[in-house]
């Protein structure tokens, strides 16, 4: 006997789904006058974080005493949560195979492919990339039940090759993967979970009200399941948001984007129309709002509509628009600020709550941390990609340290962690800052033997010993996987304290996931041991870590998926951005769009649809802020497709004004971030007394000293020293280094007379000192080297002429009553004609004669007034007659003799006067040390300038241009 009215029905978006199907209930059942009259329903919802939540509703509006239904979750669920009869044998499954697991078995079959048709191109790592996405194909097909067996026909020759590779390895699937998860007895996830619902819809019995609410029946299987319940005589279905009042026309020609069309799907599969669906009891809609959204999304073809609206003068749009307020930022850090501000607002009516809901995980992330401003903590609900988290961090920095053979940076990495301590923390800490400064420079040999001959500690030998046997493992070729996880944990425990190590949610949760990997791992072929760092990292980032307490108790920051069923008192819609909300239809790497049609599988677009349903049913809410920026990383953005939609309405209609926040958002964050007044910083002019002031110094330093007083201060002083980077290159230093040595070498060889072919003996000298130069340095420097000296020993031969004698990279010094000049010259010619030249050899520019007339280079010069005082020793005192600049650059001009234009003898003294005169007012102590007097360049940085805090007093950042 067909009963009088179906059991299907919906509330309103513009309702609490929650607690106006507790009403509903509440009111059919009898529950405010029988306790124990709700405690014989079944209520199926959509996931288990739905389940939770609607507990926590039905309480609220019960208030007092009384049992609850029973809340079983169906996207997510197991055989123990959908409680089924145990005397039915065909429900009897193999459990699920895990996720981690189904990766690294796919990515084995991947390899398999890869080897068979193009020779084993790809890398474990890539290869597991791909079982990702590989898995989520596989879910995505069995979720919309498509035969695999339909792929033979989907690739012919009219297409590109690249689609007969994909056929091919999905055959693999196809023929290799039942076989393997036979092996394992296991099914496939969404596999499992349809055989459940099936059988749930097959063995469906209870002898209270059944009840499925807020589901969409996206999936097939989830459809069958609602199918089933509206058939049994105290069965109920109830839908969220289906739109009862949209046109019979757009119904009608919904496509995959629209909102309802899955609700259209739904009713399709349950065999209803529209119209019999009734409404549920329990609350009344804002049925303005939903015209604002009806009409905002309406389907393209059907807008001719909104002339309608615009006849009618828009009243009902008007009144739907009350609550409803969008605002675009300028860029996602002011949209942050902007949402923040709302949440905050929200905290002052007593009671209320709020959410943001967004997509966009960065965004979130800005917002928890702009709520930080008023102490307030609270939690995005994806949670936090374990690798983020300091036990996941310290993992993969260990693994990838132990990848790069602990190279410097790598390795420092590692032990500047909390977490690394060795039981000691701050021991630990002082070691691992004097390792760091040990390590600067050119990067030592590859190895942990390395790093010890160069750091020579046996702190580190320490730490050597705890790393070794895993550092060992991942420097052969191949590694098991299993035995490496081993070794990594093993690493792991000795570089750390255990305790401190699994403490906490993040923690548990890495344990958690090692204990995972080491189950998934058992069997699996060995990999190239360059592979497991980046895989163990791609495999930490897929876990999230979400806190189970501490949540705000009225503010939230939810993804789009989690926020389904939930409502608020003010709802913040944020990202509002086409390729952000909605998501850019995903291209597909394994089908076409007709090979998907093909197959039975839905369009991209589809899940366009979802989130366009997900945005109508959260823009219904009481209260609700739309948000987008502007801009992002610099670019212009294209606001999203229902944004768009609305503008253009409410402008039509002359309603673009009532969009406007009630509160002055973007006013309030620009006060907040309005700097306070505050004085200029006074560039730094410290005085050290008299005796602490340095009394020597070389020709070298007197020019910092002239240019950029501060640094000798720093240096001189204060003891600082630059620290060389990390790893760092081989470059201009460490040549003119060895051109200097070879040229050194060179002179002391043919003290008088040059060879034929003595070019040839000067490439060989150097070819020695370039032992040590990486090759791929070489491979520029030799060649250019190989054309100056050339050019170099033309010049020589030449200068031979005048030369009587020649003195190579002696030192010298003069005494200023108390304060010692040095110095050392490169070379020092006595003269046949009278007196000496001062040779300087550069491998870059050297200064310009103004430079050094003006004394702004004054390192010749004052090497002259030394020589002139016979402070060099071995050499007589002697006139300085040239001042020499030999460039030796090996490019396009292989060398350059400048011979300084300035009467030498008369520079010297009048550089050893200035100097003079400068140590007489720097032993002052009055005299400050100024930053940057005459820096070499303006837009160059010194050595010292951030303590010196440049950029805090000079107009510009810099103080002035370039001498």
């Amino acid at each position: 006997m067909s009963r009088p009215d179906p059991r299907i029905f919906t509330i309103a978006a513009s309702l609490p789904f929650a607690e106006t199907l507790a009403r509903g209930l509440i009111a059919q059942l009898g529950a405010e006058r029988d306790p124990m009259a709700l405690a014989q329903a079944t209520i199926y919802l959509p996931t288990r974080r739905a389940a939770r939540n609607f507990a926590d509703s039905f309480a609220r509006v019960l208030g007092g005493a009384a049992l609850l239904p029973e809340f079983r979750p169906l996207g997510d669920a197991d055989d123990e949560e959908l409680l089924f009869d145990s005397e039915n044998d065909d429900i009897a499954l193999a459990p699920a195979i895990a996720p981690v697991r189904r990766q690294l078995l796919l990515a084995t079959l991947v390899r398999r492919w890869d080897k068979a048709r193009r020779g084993g191109t790809l890398g474990f790592a890539q290869a597991a990339a791909l079982a990702r996405s590989l898995a989520r194909l596989m879910d995505e097909m069995e979720t919309q039940d498509c035969d695999l067996s339909k792929i033979d026909s989907l690739a012919p020759k009219s297409l590109a090759a690249h689609w007969e590779d994909v056929v091919r390895l999905l055959d693999v699937l196809r023929t290799q993967w039942p076989k393997l998860l036979k092996a394992e007895h296991r099914l496939n996830p969404a596999d499992r979970r349809n055989r459940l619902l099936r059988a749930l819809a097959k063995h469906l019995k209870s002898k209270g009200p059944v009840i499925a609410a807020g589901s969409t029946g996206s999936i097939p299987a989830t459809g069958e399941l609602l199918k089933a319940i509206a058939a049994l005589s105290n069965g109920m279905v109830v839908l969220p948001g289906l739109d009862r009042e949209l046109d019979a026309e757009s119904w009608a020609g919904l496509d995959p984007g629209h909102p309802q069309y899955g609700m259209k799907q739904l009713l399709g599969r349950i065999g209803i129309e529209r119209k019999d669906v009734r409404d549920w009891d329990g609350g009344t809609p804002a049925r303005p709002r939903e015209l604002v959204l009806r009409e905002t999304l309406r389907p393209a073809p059907t807008t001719d509509a909104w002339r309608a609206l615009a006849e009618k003068g828009g009243g009902d749009v008007a009144e739907g628009l009350r609550g409803l307020s969008l605002v675009h930022a300028a860029d996602p850090a002011e949209e942050a600020a902007i949402i923040a501000l709302a949440l905050r607002e929200a905290l002052e009516i007593p009671g209320h709550t709020a959410a943001l809901v967004t997509p966009d995980r960065a965004l979130a992330r800005r917002v928890a941390a702009e709520l930080q401003r008023w102490d307030i903590d609270i939690d995005d609900s994806a949670g936090t990609p374990l690798a983020h988290t300091p036990p996941g961090t310290f993992l993969c920095l260990l693994a990838e340290a132990a990848d790069a053979k602990f190279a410097p940076p790598a390795l420092l990495a590692l032990l500047k962690h909390p977490l690394a301590t060795m039981g000691d923390t701050l021991a630990f800490r002082d070691a691992a800052r004097e390792i760091d400064i040990r390590l600067r420079g050119p990067r030592p040999d590859a190895g942990l033997d390395g790093i010890r001959r160069r750091v020579n500690s046996a702190w580190f030998d320490e730490v050597a010993g705890a790393l070794r046997e895993f550092g060992d493992a991942l420097a052969r070729k191949e590694i098991d996987v299993a035995a490496a996880i081993k070794l990594h944990l093993e690493a792991a425990a000795k570089l750390s304290d255990e305790i401190q190590l699994w403490r906490g949610e993040a923690g548990e949760a890495a344990k958690e996931f090692t204990h995972k990997l080491l189950e998934a791992a058992p069997g699996l072929p060995a990999v190239e041991a360059s592979a497991y760092a980046p895989l163990f990292r791609d495999l930490a980032m897929a876990e999230a870590v979400r806190r189970p307490f501490g949540k705000h108790p009225r503010l939230s920051i939810l993804g789009t998926h989690e926020a389904r069923l939930l409502s608020f008192d003010v709802t913040v819609l944020g990202g509002l951005n086409e390729g952000t909300w909605p998501a850019p239809a995903a291209a597909d790497p394994w089908f076409s769009r007709p090979m998907r049609e093909a197959m039975g599988l839905e369009q991209p677009e589809r899940a366009i649809g979802l989130a366009a349903h997900d945005f109508a049913t959260l823009a219904a809410g009481p209260r609700v802020l739309v948000t987008r920026a502007a801009k992002s990383e610099g670019a212009p953005t294209i606001a999203s497709r229902w944004v768009q939609r609305l503008i253009q309405l409410t402008g039509g209609l002359g309603l673009a004004n009532r969009l406007g926040p009630h509160t002055d958002y973007a006013g309030i964050h620009t006060r907040l971030e309005e700097p306070r007044p505050a004085p200029r910083i006074k560039r730094p002019a410290p005085t050290p007394p008299r005796e602490a002031r340095p009394r020597e110094m070389s020709v070298t330093e007197i020019e910092t000293w002239l240019r950029d007083p501060y640094a000798i201060y720093a240096r001189k002083i204060l003891g600082l020293r630059p620290l060389d980077p990390l790893d760092a290159e081989i470059g201009p230093m460490e040549r003119g280094s060895v051109v200097h040595l070879a040229l050194e070498r060179f002179i002391a060889e043919f003290p008088q007379t040059l060879p034929q072919g003595a070019e040839h003996r000067l490439i060989e000298i150097a070819d020695a000192l370039f032992r040590d130069i990486p090759k791929s340095v070489l491979a520029l420097w030799r060649p250019r080297f190989v054309n100056a000296a050339q050019w170099f020993v033309t010049v020589e031969r030449e200068r031979r002429t005048d030369i009587s004698r020649a003195h190579l990279e002696i030192r010298g010094e003069r005494m200023f009553g108390t304060f010692k000049l040095t110095g050392r010259a490169d070379r020092i010619d006595e003269l046949i004609s009278g007196g000496a030249a001062i040779l300087d050899y550069k491998t870059g520019a050297p200064p310009s004669n103004p430079q050094v007339k003006e004394l702004i280079a004054p390192q010749l010069p004052l090497e002259a007034a030394i020589l002139e005082s016979g402070g060099f020793a071995g050499v007589p005192k002697l006139d300085a007659a040239e001042l020499v600049y030999i460039r030796f650059a090996g490019g396009a001009k292989p060398g350059e003799l400048r011979k300084v234009k300035v009467d030498a003898h008369a520079i010297a003294a009048e550089a050893a006067q200035r100097l003079a005169d400068r140590i007489a007012v720097f032993d002052d102590a009055a005299t400050p040390y100024h930053s940057r007097v005459r820096p070499y360049r303006a837009d160059t940085a010194g050595d010292y300038d951030h303590l010196a805090r440049v950029r805090e007093w000079a107009l510009g950042g810099w103080a002035e241009g370039e001498e």
